[in-house]
């Protein structure tokens, strides 16, 4: 797994919105690079307005990673997930969540 999933810093600071609605903001953003894919951003929780995230019934399963499960923002459904218990070697997603192209993450 190590040659499989790579996590690093993100270098500066990330804004995460739904539409003009700002969902988060981080300077502790990671990258994940899996395989021969882009990396994806990950952003804590600490870092999300988690008031505007609900919980769904959804779960999908990783080799790699492990379980994910997601939450929908507003009438966007299951645009957002998490890995609440990555795999070994994935543990540093551990409380953060990644989004969908219908959330924009851009750095700011």
């Amino acid at each position: 797994m190590a040659n499989h999933i790579e996590i690093t810093p993100a270098a500066g600071r990330y804004r995460i919105r739904l539409g003009a609605v700002v969902i988060g903001e981080t300077e502790r953003a990671l990258h994940l690079a899996e395989g021969g894919r882009g990396a994806v951003v990950y952003v804590p929780r600490a870092d999300m307005r988690m008031e505007v995230l609900t919980p769904t019934t959804r779960r999908t399963s990783c080799p790699w990673k492990g379980e994910a499960s997601y939450f929908s923002v507003g009438e966007a459904a299951n645009v957002v997930w998490s890995y609440e218990t990555p795999k070994a070697g994935a543990e540093g997603i551990a409380g953060c969540l990644a989004f969908y192209p219908a959330v924009t993450v851009e750095r700011v």
